[in-house]
């Protein structure tokens, strides 16, 4: 849940607070701003939302119709035919439609095969359509394929999702990074004046040699440099990190100059993205959003392929309609008294359907394939971004051993300095080294955990229902 004091802060109506005072957004808090704002997540979730509405619509295809065929026709006076034909039809799932109906006709000009007891005549029975299908017809088909795109488009909505919610994560630690960097060159930029100030203190006293103040101003000038480097790199980050804050209502949110990223550990990361160990080791490759969707492709091509195959069977449309005068007597229904017909159509080399089943066959074979080879390239994939998360791992704690040290040879320097039995250049030289490490150490931990990163991105876990 993201706290009001977290919105107060995005939008700067929280109470005024002193320049030296920073206001932390939390990665977590972050996270949780991107998953429930950010228009693309939307979108992602519109799509899903017209899938399911295209499923309603094919099951619209097993509604049952009222039909009123109604005809009158008179000319001077006299009544030519007064024809009512209404009927209720129910479509079944293997094909089948079930029809009742009720007509009546009158007139002078009548058509005699419309001739019916005054009170009407009523039917009841079947009709059934070989060349839309009967183990699976059109309807049937569709409906089965807005399932299968249902299905596919809440996997490309994960990956969408996870996508966005992967750029929002590299935005945040490039966000850290840039201020982590800040604050190296802030700290060294003060003790490099500090330096220079006492320094040139000393040699205008003739403690020192004029050339070391011109040394340490020359540091001095080049942390001014880095710093001011620094910081439009931090502005850059805020920005970019400010492109993935949004509140309700579609409203984008403007970073503050105060706010300043939490520091992060490996463990926030993985709590945050679901990178849990157990998670890792149970990893099901075929249950992948990527696999899902290709698989609901194959699926719906090979339901293509079937359909398709129906148009190699004859045209045969057949029906049998019980007929009675008497609605209300279910008794009265007998075989006697009947209603039937049957047409047929068989074209002679069929190479228009037997062209439309190969093309559909052909398609079906191809994401089949595709659908092998992605299997393969997303578990080496997956391989590939455990092993970076480990080796970068190991070269964080090198890295930390080589800081600590680092650090300790400078002070060390310094202390030396300090007691006349070492010389700036020295002091100088340590504290570059030392600051190198510091920055490989900053750029290391960002590798690191964009690594982690990369394996959310191509685990893409159903983010949404988290």
């Amino acid at each position: 849940m993201i706290h009001r004091f977290f919105w107060l802060v995005l939008l700067g109506l929280a109470g005024p607070l002193s320049l030296a005072q920073e206001r932390i957004l939390t990665f977590e808090e972050y996270m949780a701003q991107v998953k429930a704002f950010h228009p693309v997540v939307k979108q992602a979730q519109l799509q899903l939302e017209m899938s399911e509405a295209s499923l309603l619509e094919a099951r619209g295809g097993f509604d049952p119709k009222i039909e009123v065929d109604y005809e009158n026709k008179e000319f001077k006076n006299t009544e030519y035919y007064n024809n009512l034909n209404s009927s209720f039809k129910i479509p079944t799932w293997y094909g089948i439609e079930l029809k009742a109906s009720w007509e009546q006709n009158s007139g002078q000009f009548l058509n005699p095969q419309n001739t019916v007891p005054e009170d009407g005549l009523y039917s009841a029975g079947v009709q059934l359509s070989l060349k839309d299908g009967f183990l699976l017809t059109k309807r049937m088909a569709a409906v089965r394929k807005a399932k299968l795109f249902v299905a596919q488009t809440q996997a490309e909505r994960d990956l969408l999702v996870t996508a966005i919610l992967y750029d929002a994560a590299i935005a945040y630690v490039e966000w850290l990074k840039a201020y982590k960097e800040r604050s190296v060159y802030q700290t060294f930029l003060v003790n490099a004046e500090t330096r220079f100030r006492g320094i040139q203190r000393q040699s205008e006293v003739g403690a020192l040699a004029a050339i070391d103040s011109t040394e340490a101003k020359i540091t001095y000038q080049n942390r001014q440099l880095s710093l001011e480097a620094s910081q439009l790199a931090y502005i850059k980050a805020s920005l970019e990190l400010a492109n993935y804050l949004w509140v309700a209502d579609n409203i984008p949110v403007e970073l503050q100059e105060d706010m300043a990223p939490a520091m992060v550990t490996s463990e926030d990361i993985d709590r945050v993205l679901t990178l849990s160990e157990v998670a890792l080791n149970a990893m099901n490759i075929d249950a992948h959003p990527k696999m899902i969707s290709a698989q609901r492709k194959v699926d719906q091509l090979q339901l293509d392929a079937r359909l398709k195959a129906n148009l190699l069977l004859p045209d045969v449309t057949a029906y049998y309609n019980f007929l009675t005068p008497n609605g209300d007597q279910l008794n009265t229904l007998n075989t006697d008294n009947l209603k039937a017909g049957l047409q047929l159509s068989v074209p002679i080399f069929l190479r228009k359907e037997r062209g439309a089943l190969k093309l559909a066959q052909t398609k079906a074979r191809d994401v089949a394939y595709e659908l092998s080879n992605e299997r393969v390239r997303l578990q080496n994939k997956l391989n590939a971004r455990i092993n970076a998360i480990t080796s970068y791992e190991t070269q964080f704690r090198l890295i930390n051993d080589i800081v600590q040290n680092s650090q300790t040879l400078w002070q060390a320097e310094t202390r030396k300095f300090d007691l006349g039995e070492s010389s700036l250049f020295l002091v100088i030289s340590r504290e570059n080294k030392y600051i190198e490490a510091r920055l490989k150490e900053i750029d290391l931990e960002n590798k690191w955990f964009q690594a982690k990163m990369e394996l959310f991105k191509t685990l893409a876990r159903p983010v949404l229902s988290q």
